[in-house]
């Protein structure tokens, strides 16, 4: 394969820097990792997409590096909103760092009922990926939220840095993510609220799963869980706990404990079977959503037809526009390039992916990673018209 400029380095570039400077050896550093040699190999000849976020930690943990600092950030530099999305995440993390609920206030700039518009607004644009739009207004309003100390004000604050961790997050950037998920636990623990205090162990375990933290993970969405059984009856309390055991299936595949993972996705959907499709808390548990959990869990998990075969049986339109659809299109589009002759579906996917979520997509190392793959294949069976312009739109040479 022709040597791609080092100016915008691959995983599979990344992975061979760093196991270069330790100076390790292939077989050595895949023996850390628990993967074989030819693997190892392949990924850092670009031969094999690291669009595998289980593998990714595992490669990363052998490293010693986080998998974010394997998979980069994903500018394309034509693309202004992905160029001012990441350029927002200076300005939030400031904001959320600023955010001390222990420290005094100042009387605040907006009224509760205003904040309130703003923040609706905020939550509109993270539905719809809109990162860049997210970000140009969070760090304002976390500032202006913090003004108030009453039970609207932190229920306002709770909201506002859960949906700064998954901007953070989907932006890659899991540390500034975990960040916000700790302010958004400062703010439920100060309302009492055992739903909110779930909501933020949900945006604290995934912002630990994005890390490569999967132990870390588990745990905290496990006690959320069994914390939550008290209040099982309260409003939104069972879309909380389905939601949390998800995330418990989810950091159980990343544990290498495949049954585990299945049977927290079976508690899920059974859960989800009784509940229907809800909106609480903007996490939209249901049926359809646990099935997008469950083709991300066995496409990075391994079994790429059984991915497959969920998505066939999952209708994405159930979900608001934008929002978690980007990943049914993306996680089945990763699954998809990984079964024989299934290519041109992958292709599809992906292509309605961007559609669907345009910053989602130029902004994720996975989707390139797999976009990638695609286009070598492409180039040796000389065809890929529709692909080639999505890498062109990729920045991917």
């Amino acid at each position: 394969m022709t040597p791609r400029p080092t100016a915008d380095p691959t995983i599979g570039d990344r992975i061979k820097d760093r196991r270069l400077r330790r100076n390790w050896s292939i077989r050595y550093a895949a023996s850390r990792a628990g993967v074989s040699h030819a693997t190892w190999s392949r990924i850092e000849r670009g031969l094999q997409a690291a669009d595998n976020r289980f593998m990714l930690a595992d490669l990363a943990g052998a490293l010693e590096c986080s998998p974010a600092e394997l998979a980069g950030t994903a500018v394309p530099a034509g693309d202004r909103e992905a160029v001012a999305a990441h350029a927002s995440v200076h300005a939030i993390r400031q904001a959320l760092v600023e955010l001390d609920l222990s420290e005094p206030v100042a009387p605040g700039t907006s009224s509760p009922a205003e904040s309130a518009r703003r923040l609706a607004l905020v939550d509109s644009l993270r539905q719809s990926c809109d990162y860049a739009g997210a970000g140009r207004l969070l760090p304002d309003l976390l500032r202006d939220l913090r003004a108030g100390g009453s039970a609207r004000a932190l229920r306002l604050i709770c909201d506002a840095t859960f949906i700064a961790s998954s901007v953070l997050r989907n932006l890659g950037h899991p540390a500034e993510s975990w960040l916000g998920a700790e302010r958004c636990r400062d703010a439920a623990d100060a309302s009492q609220d055992p739903v909110l205090q779930g909501y933020a162990a949900y945006a604290r375990a995934s912002a630990a799963s994005a890390c490569g933290s999967y132990d870390r993970a588990y745990t905290l969405a496990a006690q959320a869980v069994d914390a939550l059984g008290p209040y099982s009856g309260r409003p939104g309390c069972p879309e909380m706990i389905g939601s949390l055991q998800l995330i418990c299936a989810y950091a159980s595949r990343g544990r290498k404990r495949p049954d585990d993972s299945r049977a927290w996705a079976g508690e899920a959907a059974a859960l989800a079977a009784r509940t229907g499709e809800t909106t609480t808390l903007g996490l939209y548990f249901g049926p359809a959503n646990v099935n997008i959990w469950r083709i991300g869990i066995e496409a990075d998990g391994d079994d790429a037809a059984l991915a497959a075969t969920i998505a066939r049986s999952t209708e994405p339109g159930i979900l608001p526009y934008g929002f978690r659809q980007v990943f049914y299109y993306t996680d089945t589009a990763r699954a998809l390039a990984r079964l024989r002759n299934r290519d041109r579906e992958a292709i599809r996917f992906l292509l309605v992916a961007e559609r669907v979520a345009p910053q989602h997509v130029h902004t994720s190392s996975l989707v390139q990673e797999t976009a990638r793959a695609l286009l070598d294949r492409s180039r040796r069976m000389a065809g890929g018209t529709e692909l080639r312009a999505l890498c062109e739109r990729l920045r991917i040479g």
